[in-house]
């Protein structure tokens, strides 16, 4: 048997960022074909790894090496308190902490490697929570923009039915039907799965209240999904309305993606999703590519053609 060539070889490799003296851990699958179009952040949610995005247990599941095959870089972190961190943070960062150390680490990031048009952050759960603080923080430049599943603003479920200290709350509603996850998404899954720190899950609860806030400073696009058997957070009408109305992004879009759980991408819409979320990316620099040189000169009506 022939061994494989390098173009068949993995692009995913572990990671350790320096985030202001804190290791911070990830995978890191860089652009197959030249240097990068941007540079995809994937944040994953609460009680799981940066692993969530890279599923091994289909072809084409993988955010990582789907991003790295369409020209991107793809990092996926553990947030503080997870993976190398959790030794230099026991009791894990508040939301507003999390967001220092995470811009800490993208600087470390970008100084050693091409970011092509920027930064763009595909987030999971509490990772979207990061997501929001982050780019309601504004250091460090614009982000391109904000893809987030599995986040809401209304729960579904009363304040102490959310995972903590105690455990991961009702595992079931983190999955939605089984028949939506390949078999062997479980027993991958079982070796993501990470304690969730103390300040975290302490701040969980209150995460309706301090959303508004947030929002209003969040000037990035910023994109939802809601998993068809999301079941965590609420996604009716009255709720998506509240988690349009305090954004000051220029553009906000709500998605539903069917055939789904709360754990979208483990599940067998990992790459639907995925595609998604990267065409979303494409928008962002579509526009940002398109903008107008001068956005508050008039546009002037074409000549007609004599």
């Amino acid at each position: 048997m022939s061994e494989p060539s390098p173009a068949d070889a993995s692009p995913v490799r572990d990671i350790t960022l320096d985030a202001d003296g804190i290791p911070l851990s990830g995978l890191l699958a860089e652009a197959r074909h030249g240097p990068p179009r941007a540079v995809v952040v994937a944040v994953h949610g609460g009680g799981m790894s940066a692993g969530y995005f890279h599923s091994q247990v289909r072809p084409g599941l993988s955010l990582l090496t789907l991003g790295a095959d369409l020209g991107y870089t793809v990092l996926a972190i553990d947030r503080p308190g997870y993976g190398s961190s959790a030794a230099w943070l026991p009791r894990g960062q508040t939301l507003a902490d999390q967001a220092a150390t995470f811009h800490d680490a993208l600087e470390s990031f970008a100084a050693t490697h091409d970011t092509g048009a920027g930064l763009f952050v595909v987030a999971h759960s509490n990772g979207g929570k990061l997501a929001l603080a982050a780019a309601a923080e504004g250091r460090g430049g614009t982000l391109l923009g904000l893809d987030i599943s599995g986040l809401g603003c209304r729960l579904a479920v009363r304040r102490d039915q959310l995972p903590g200290l105690n455990g991961h709350g009702d595992w079931r509603r983190h999955w939605g039907s089984l028949r939506l996850y390949p078999p062997d998404a479980f027993r991958q899954g079982r070796h993501l799965i990470s304690p969730v720190p103390e300040l975290e899950a302490q701040e969980g609860p209150s995460w309706p209240r301090m959303y508004p806030d947030i929002a209003r400073r969040v000037r990035t696009p910023v994109r939802f999904t809601f998993a068809e058997q999301e079941q965590w957070w609420r996604f009716d009408d009255e709720a998506v309305a509240a988690l349009r109305e305090p954004l000051a992004a220029p553009k906000v879009l709500v998605d539903h993606q069917p055939d789904a759980g709360h754990n979208l991408s483990l599940g067998w819409a990992a790459r639907t999703y995925h595609l998604k979320a990267l065409g979303f990316l494409e928008d962002c620099l579509l526009a940002r590519d398109a903008a107008p040189a001068h956005p508050r000169l008039r546009q002037r009506e074409p000549i007609a053609a004599p």
